[in-house]
């Protein structure tokens, strides 16, 4: 599928662009109650794969039911588990 063939058929498609990205300003019950309409719509989605893999370019928005806060975390956890894997030598380097 391609990137504007995703986009096509994805639930957001028709909605608030707003709903998915933070207003200056924003204080913490709208965020939550705009975050949490988000990720509803991001719920029902058949291409939530195909939109993560274009939010982990992004630095700001709801992607695949993830607020950029959560991108960056999830990453995080990724990369540490990476690490964790690699093989070190007997000193403790990393091979």
């Amino acid at each position: 599928m391609s990137a504007r063939d995703w986009r096509d058929a994805a639930a957001c498609l028709g909605e608030d662009t707003e709903l998915f990205f933070a207003r200056d300003g924003e204080r913490e019950p709208g965020r939550i109650r705009r975050e949490t309409r988000a990720k509803e719509i991001c719920a029902g989605c058949t291409v939530t794969g195909e939109c993560a893999a274009f939010g982990a370019t992004q630095r700001f928005g709801i992607y695949a039911g993830e607020t950029e806060d959560e991108r960056r975390a999830r990453r995080r956890r990724e990369l540490r588990r990476a690490s964790a894997a690699r093989p070190r030598d007997p000193e403790g380097a990393v091979a």
